[in-house]
């Protein structure tokens, strides 16, 4: 007989994201202050359904196979547990805005993560979960523990940091996206101007300063992909008009993000973006 299982699968924002050197594996070492917010996907897990595995998504622009990170995190979960689940089908109700740095398809594996985790009786604690989605993309770590956190090495290493004040942001994705792996081709060529001061922003976050964390919200691939986009800059222009406290792109863009004082100011940048920019979301920290 089979069982139905539900997990949330919540968005995330780099509140600082900092490029370091490149790893002998290709990749690049980085240093992250990470931040999960109220948007999400939901995820619903059909286990020992008799059938060949499945995954569906309302969203006919995501991989709906292999190739979905969902998908790889049960076949990773599985794997460590040496076990079968006797058919899988997996269903993803999608909200987060997909190639926006938003994280949603690590969201949707870590929530396949915690969602088996529990129906097994936690074989793993969540941190050797996070190991486990390590083995599925850089930012599913982060996403299976949630919270706030300094995220180093590829995206493996995380040190919980204590949780923000409910802080609301907005959140907009313009309608282009970027290639992760030419940014970081092109950061490799540039001179970074201005990185991150990750003392600051946890000395912030420590004493729950908003002002603070919002003085300190870098990130380097900002400029890179400015360069190219220029509207990036008039997103922010309004941002900081009706009221923004700080502002910033997050992951490898194309999101760009508001931290406001409260539900009133970002209902207004939401009103005034909402005409050119129909993905604009408001949320608060989760």
């Amino acid at each position: 007989m089979s069982v139905t299982l539900h997990e949330s699968a919540y968005a995330k924002l780099n509140l600082t994201l900092d490029v370091l050197d490149r790893r002998p594996d290709g990749y690049h070492n980085i240093r992250s202050v990470m931040q999960t917010i109220s948007i999400r996907d939901d995820i619903q897990l059909e286990v020992g359904t008799g059938q060949p595995w499945q995954l569906t998504c309302d969203k006919g622009d995501i991989p709906q196979d292999g190739g979905n990170l969902a998908w790889q995190a049960a076949e990773v979960f599985y794997r460590a547990v040496k076990g079968d689940p006797g058919g899988l089908r997996i269903a993803i109700t999608k909200r987060i805005p997909a190639q926006a740095g938003l994280g949603g398809g690590s969201a949707d594996a870590a929530a396949v993560l915690r969602a088996l985790n529990r129906h097994y009786d936690y074989p793993f604690s969540i941190y050797a979960l996070a190991e486990l989605g390590a083995e599925v993309g850089s930012d599913v770590p982060f996403c299976t523990v949630g919270g706030t956190a300094l995220v180093e090495g590829r995206g493996e290493r995380l040190r919980k940091l204590p949780d923000l004040p409910e802080t609301v942001f907005v959140v907009c994705k313009p309608d282009f996206s970027v290639s992760t792996r030419l940014l970081y081709q092109k950061l490799d060529e540039t001179a970074i101007a201005r990185r991150p001061d990750h003392t600051a922003m946890e000395s912030a976050i420590v004493q729950g300063n908003q002002g603070g964390v919002a003085e300190n919200l870098c990130n380097v691939f900002e400029p890179v992909v400015t360069a190219e986009h220029l509207e990036l800059n008039y997103l922010k222009s309004i941002m900081n008009t009706y009221g923004a406290m700080g502002f910033a792109m997050t992951g490898s863009g194309s999101a760009v993000f508001a931290m406001v004082p409260n539900f009133e100011y970002a209902a207004v940048i939401c009103a005034m973006l909402k005409d050119n920019y129909p993905q604009v979301f408001i949320a608060k920290s989760v």
